[in-house]
Formats: C-alpha cells, structure tokens, sequence
C-alpha cells in the first residue's frame, strides 16, 4: 500500500523528533536517517508531480 503525502510527512516528523532526542544506537540512527532520507525524495517527488498537473492544469484555461 502506498502512503500518502500527509502520512509520509508525519513518518518523517516522528524520524526527525527520534533522532534529535539521540536515544537510539548508531545503527538505528543511520537505519532512521536513511528511512527519512527516502521518504524527503518520496515527498519531493510526489510535490514535482502535482506541481507539474497544476502548470498543466493552468495551461488548459
């Protein structure tokens, strides 16, 4: 199932909240920041996408 946007965004929140808290080994923290680099192109992607339905959608006006 593919997340959403939104629910990508709050994943990479709670990823960001957990490593500025430090609590974790070095593995997890490496494991947390290559998840949450994933999900920053995820949501970039995702962003360049509907950027490029609304120029289209401008277009046809």
């Amino acid at each position: 199932m593919t997340k959403t946007f939104e629910e990508m965004l709050e994943e990479l929140r709670e990823i960001v909240r957990k490593l500025e808290d430090g609590g974790g080994s070095l593995e997890e923290s490496i494991a947390m920041y290559e998840r949450g680099a994933l999900l920053v192109k995820q949501c970039e992607d995702l962003l360049n996408e509907a950027e490029m339905k609304l120029t289209e959608l401008g277009r046809d006006r």
